[in-house]
């Protein structure tokens, strides 16, 4: 086959994408949902940006933002509503999902407001990991326990 062929050829399959991208509409508003097993926080909720932590690094979501998956680490999301709010919720862990349509969803393992954190409780909980951690025998106790401590750390720096 020629490479003009070839050329051909891929410049025809590359159109259709093209076009994909060329006529993505992007939306003003962002229908924003945060679940967790405890609690469903918002759902569908209209709102101006919400910031997450995750294993890739924190980032900001607005409206117009690019379609995007990531895991979420122990953390806080602070969610920004329309009306000037500011809502600081800790997540264990879980995933974030930015949908063409402009809809954001993150979905938590455990979820709860900052407000209703305990300070002295996730430090007792920190120092408990870090006993659970410094006596694990095997892989998968040292890997359950350097999750409990990693999400401790979280809490604590949360409840500060």
């Amino acid at each position: 086959m020629s490479f003009a062929l070839r050329s051909a050829r891929l410049a025809a399959l590359a159109r259709p994408s093209i076009r994909m991208v060329q006529s993505r509409g992007y939306a003003d508003e962002m229908a924003f949902t945060l679940a967790a097993a405890n609690k469903v926080f918002y759902d569908s909720a209209n709102i101006r940006q919400v910031d997450v932590p995750s294993f890739s690094g924190a980032f900001g979501i607005l409206p117009k933002h690019v379609p995007t998956l990531a895991v979420l680490k122990p953390g806080v999301v602070t969610v920004y509503e329309n009306d000037g709010a500011v809502k600081k919720i800790f997540v264990s862990s879980g995933t974030v999902t930015v949908n063409e349509d402009a809809s954001v969803q993150v979905l938590a393992e455990e979820a709860h407001p900052v407000e209703d954190l305990d300070s002295s409780a996730c430090r007792e909980l920190l120092s408990n990991a870090q006993t659970q951690l410094s006596s694990a025998s095997g892989d998968t106790d040292r890997a359950e326990a350097a999750i409990a401590l990693e999400v401790a750390e979280a809490l604590v720096k949360a409840s500060e």
